[in-house]
């Protein structure tokens, strides 16, 4: 899944964003009178319902006639909300999602050159355009990316002796060592969030760093392969020794970010949204590093690659599509992109929002150089989302008291019955 950015970084430069938003305007059913359409964002933080609210807000007074219902769901709540809309056939006409290729597959969804205009897709940086197809055809729309690399607290290293961030595994546990006799049970050496939130993020951090990963070199599902096996070990070692938090199986990203904001942890697997989503409306002065994520053997350092979609679902027969292409077409103008990125932190897909965001470079330049070597999660396989879904559920359970080789065998089976 290794992808170059092929000359479009400093198109990427800068985009920042983690928000939310609490309840919108309900979906609803029935038949579309071809200018009503619905969306369901992703809620990223407390800023993004009000984004889409003013934002399709300008939509309608630019569109006379033209009407968007908005409903805003948690990600913990995403996966079961989709799973219900589709078996409902209650999908809204467009989703933020971070999944589109099952939809895809079972033709629900428009392709992307029908949803949007030329220019709108012509403006999608390629490393991320080549994520979003499946069967060499374009459905996903990149909306956001993001990045991710080993946030370290640097007073609370200093204090354990520490001069540097670890580079390899061996390099972790012994900090973590070091973090826990000088700290006690005051600091958390090493956050660790397996819980159903993001877990198949995390664990991928760490297994790709491991030569590991969801797939073989031919594309097959590889979830059992040993480089798993042994990585699920190594974080379940870490778990018993008490250099992590209790309970990894059940604590979600958000906790563990929150607690590094508060100085009660001492390093992590963090994200580009992290100083914006966490860090600074906690303590802008805390003093902390950002490093390449430690690998195995300390020399081959991979980051993961993540990217959110926008996905148009067609329904009444194609009615909605006008509609859907109006909307869509506002979103991703230069300026409503870029706003969006810069509210909540996030990395920009698109060349005309990237170049509207280019300052503070220091800070966004690693995530940035980082992504041309990135790995991403096979969004493009349609049997994704049932075994991202059984990563969520069951790949904690290994550090809490399971076996690893007979949990990624349970997930392996899930991951061959998904095709």
């Amino acid at each position: 899944m290794k992808r170059h950015l092929a000359g479009t970084a400093a198109g990427m430069v800068l985009a920042l964003v983690l928000t939310g938003c609490g309840k919108g305007g309900s979906s609803g059913g029935g038949a579309s009178d071809g200018r009503t359409i619905t969306f369901v964002a992703a809620k990223y933080d407390d800023d993004t319902q009000p984004y889409w609210e003013k934002l399709i807000g300008d939509f309608e007074d630019r569109n006379p006639g033209y009407k968007v219902h908005l409903e805003v769901v948690d990600w913990e709540q995403m996966d079961s909300k989709v799973k219900t809309y589709i078996q409902t056939k209650q999908q809204p006409d467009v989703l933020n999602y971070n999944k589109f290729s099952d939809f895809a597959r079972d033709g629900l969804v428009y392709k992307a050159d029908e949803a949007v205009s030329a220019k709108v897709l012509d403006d999608f940086l390629p490393l991320f355009a080549d994520q979003a197809t499946y069967k060499g055809t374009q459905y996903g729309l990149p909306f956001i990316s993001s990045a991710r690399l080993f946030f370290y607290n640097k007073a609370i290293f200093k204090k354990a002796g520490l001069t540097a961030p670890p580079t390899s595994w061996a390099e972790v546990e012994a900090a973590a060592k070091k973090i826990k006799e000088s700290e006690g049970s005051g600091v958390i050496p090493l956050g660790l969030p397996l819980g159903p939130e993001e877990a198949q993020g995390e664990f991928g951090i760490w297994a790709m760093n491991n030569g590991g990963g969801w797939v073989d070199t031919s594309g097959e599902w590889a979830v059992d392969q040993p480089a798993n096996v042994d990585t699920l070990t190594y974080l379940r070692k870490l778990t018993r020794e008490g250099l992590t938090q209790p309970n990894p199986e059940t604590t979600n990203r958000k906790d563990v970010f929150n607690q590094f904001a508060q100085g009660r942890i001492g390093m992590l697997n963090g994200a580009v949204f992290m100083r914006k989503g966490f860090i600074d409306p906690v303590d802008k002065n805390l003093d902390y590093g950002v490093a390449p994520l430690p690998s195995k053997d300390g020399t081959t350092h991979h980051t993961l690659g993540v990217q959110d979609y926008l996905v148009a679902f067609k329904k009444d027969g194609g009615k909605n599509r006008k509609a859907v292409n109006r909307f869509l077409d506002f979103v991703y103008q230069k300026q409503n992109a870029s706003t969006f990125l810069s509210t909540e932190g996030f990395l920009s897909v698109t060349k005309s929002a990237g170049d509207a965001l280019s300052s503070d470079t220091a800070y966004y330049k690693p995530f940035v150089d980082a992504l041309s070597g990135a790995k991403f999660a096979p969004a493009g396989n349609p049997g994704w989302a049932a075994v991202d879904g059984a990563v969520k559920q069951q790949i904690g359970t290994a550090v809490a008291g399971g076996d690893p080789e007979k949990v990624l065998e349970k997930i392996q089976k899930t991951a061959r019955k998904a095709g």
